[in-house]
């Protein structure tokens, strides 16, 4: 696999969700005609699904290179917080064996989708029906995944081998959202991956806590961080 099935419409949510992959033209189409009418008007017609499926994939697969250097995912469950399309987890599942997925994602698209920090988690940008039709359409078994509403479901209670949350949990809404949940999800052995601008303060709240990368320059200006052993 060099590239990810999808359509329009799933390139749509891609192009809402992963905002590095928006091109210089739609950059200006945004900032002169305003974030509403971009979101609800050119992401829907202006996008090229071939051009956003192998540029998606070779992200996605970036992200992959990089976080098998620290952990190994085969026969491991996997809970994802706010992975938009999951095309890392796809990834996932076609290189390492065993796998289950539990996806926890919004399930509507904001009017006027906006970046940066929501406390309340408010913003969405992704359809859980679409997410479904994407993974099983790209090789994802549906016995290997099951996805939660976050507004809606009540989350499943089971240990979780890793917690990953990239671009997401504390990057965009407050870790504390889920603080509750995770400590009847997870055990000393659990780590819990995703990206922050305050990784000093996270050791206040594990026992351990590991800075993996830096992101200093781009866009995502943050740090990722591995941490486990929730402290009492």
């Amino acid at each position: 696999m060099k590239y990810f099935n999808l359509d329009r419409k799933i390139a749509r949510l891609i192009l809402l969700q992963r905002n590095e992959l928006t091109s210089p033209s739609l950059k200006k189409i945004r900032k002169l005609f305003g974030r509403y009418i971009f979101t609800n008007f050119f992401t829907k017609f202006m996008i090229s699904p071939k051009s956003f499926s192998f540029k998606y994939y070779e992200l996605m697969l970036k992200e992959y290179d990089f976080l098998i250097k620290h952990i190994n995912f085969d026969n491991k469950k996997i809970l994802s917080i706010g992975a938009g399309m999951c095309g890392l987890e796809i990834i996932i599942n076609s290189k390492s064996i065993n796998n289950y997925f539990t996806i926890i994602e919004k399930d509507y698209v904001s009017k006027k989708v906006a970046y940066g920090w929501d406390s309340k988690n408010k913003e969405a940008y992704n359809s859980i029906d679409l997410l479904n039709f994407f993974l099983i359409n790209n090789g994802m078994k549906k016995e290997n995944f099951e996805i939660y509403n976050f507004d809606k479901d009540k989350f499943p209670i089971t240990k979780y081998e890793y917690i990953i949350s990239l671009y997401s949990l504390d990057y965009h809404y407050d870790f504390f959202n889920y603080f509750e949940y995770f400590k009847k999800v997870t055990d000393e052995n659990t780590k819990i991956i995703f990206d922050t601008i305050r990784p000093d303060y996270f050791k206040k709240i594990f026992k351990n806590v590991e800075v993996i990368s830096s992101e200093i320059k781009s866009i995502h200006s943050s740090k990722r961080i591995i941490c486990n052993k929730l402290i009492d």
